[in-house]
């Protein structure tokens, strides 16, 4: 039997299994990942922004978490030889009404402890030749990283502490009782006295495996990403984003350079048809009827009808697409936007349509379930996993 029992293999599972084990040295853990290697999801298919925190609601575990995140994510790069570049980012306003929302947004910078500089038109375009807009917030503390590198550092480190990672162990049973939790599947089985559940676009199954009580479920958005040719990856330093419309449910397309030296252009939000089918049309069809059985679909898809045929829009034809990005980059063209691999965000949609933007963990005697961790979940794993470890080790022996 071991100690702890982690069940997922991005990175806040790998950074909540080495939180654990730096705190009981000598404890038996180990990490169950279905794939056949680390951070083959969310975490491996982001653009590697370190986050600052500026868009998330104050005193919401995301500002909180996101703020530290940051810091503690630099500081294990730092030591660790992982290279991360801070380059800052600009949120650029392309209107008048944006303006006015980029005016509240500097407010809650404030408010969430960040430092911000308002710029003109014409600092911005001094800043970024190729950025037209009517002003930007310029953050200078985010920066870019590989976060799946961050990830296997952090598995050395649990190996090097006695921890055991088995990779090909898909969970299809948890039994808890008053002194163990049992995990099985596929005809092996686990037992441990601690169970931690990270796992993220299959969270919602894991919990209801687990006998906890749900009222959300998992639904799955494909963030689509162009990237540029080489010969434009200098187009603009910064990473160039949009001021959020609070009336939309995600963010924008944008522009991140990464720590490889690519620049990005995305994503978008579109619905997924499989929770982890990364290629256009993908479709698996237990996934497609878990949302379409439940209530709160519905709701999200009448409120959002018109951003939804957009989104769907933009995927299907490139200049739809292109024209996002035109607003505040105009030299992109057509011949800019290169195929590059999709994400897919797990998002919890509540029963009564609500989408949970917050970070959501759950916990039951001898489990913690992390039931949502959408972005900026990688820029705060090491916060999360704090958090996680204090749940866990409360009254535990």
């Amino acid at each position: 039997m071991y100690d702890y029992c982690v069940i997922g293999g991005g990175i806040v599972g790998v950074a909540t299994a080495h939180e654990i084990l730096r705190r009981r040295p000598g404890a038996s853990l180990v990490i169950l990942e279905k794939a056949d290697g680390l951070a083959t999801h969310q975490t491996g298919h982001n653009s590697g922004v370190i986050h600052s925190g500026i868009y998330y609601e104050p005193r919401s575990l995301k500002a909180e978490l996101s703020r530290r995140g940051a810091a503690l994510t630099k500081e294990f790069a730092a030591e660790h030889g992982i290279p991360v570049d801070e380059r800052g980012k600009l949120l650029v306003a392309t209107d008048a009404a944006e303006a006015v929302r980029m005016t509240a947004l500097l407010e809650r910078s404030k408010i969430n402890q960040l430092t911000v500089e308002l710029l003109d038109a014409a600092e911005l375009r001094r800043r970024e030749p190729n950025v037209t807009g009517v002003g930007a917030l310029f953050v200078p503390t985010t920066g870019i990283v590989d976060y799946r590198r961050i990830t296997d550092t952090l598995a050395d480190l649990v190996r090097a502490a006695g921890g055991v990672i088995e990779f090909g162990a898909r969970v299809t049973a948890i039994t808890e009782s008053t002194d163990k939790v049992e995990v099985s599947g596929d005809g092996r089985s686990w037992s441990a006295r601690h169970l931690v559940v990270c796992a993220g676009l299959q969270a919602d199954r894991m919990a209801r495996l687990a006998g906890i009580h749900m009222d959300f479920r998992i639904i799955p958005f494909r963030g689509e990403y162009y990237r540029l040719p080489t010969e434009r990856s200098k187009l603009v330093h910064h990473l160039i984003y949009p001021i959020p419309d609070p009336e939309l449910p995600f963010l924008g397309v944008h522009l991140s350079p990464t720590i490889d030296g690519e620049l990005t252009v995305g994503p978008n939000a579109v619905l997924g048809m499989a929770r982890e089918g990364y290629r256009k049309f993908s479709f698996r069809g237990a996934d497609v009827w878990d949302y379409l059985k439940f209530p709160g679909f519905y709701r999200v898809a009448r409120a959002n009808v018109r951003t939804g045929a957009r989104e769907m829009r933009n995927s299907l034809f490139k200049r739809g697409y292109l024209a996002e990005c035109r607003k505040y980059c105009p030299e992109l063209t057509l011949a800019d936007l290169l195929p590059k691999e999709a994400g897919i965000r797990a998002q919890a949609v509540l029963r009564n349509g609500t989408l949970v933007h917050d970070f959501m963990i759950e916990r039951t005697p001898r489990s913690v379930h992390v039931l949502n961790a959408p972005s900026p979940a990688a820029t705060a794993a090491l916060p999360i996993a704090e958090t996680i470890a204090d749940k866990v080790l409360e009254g535990a022996y």
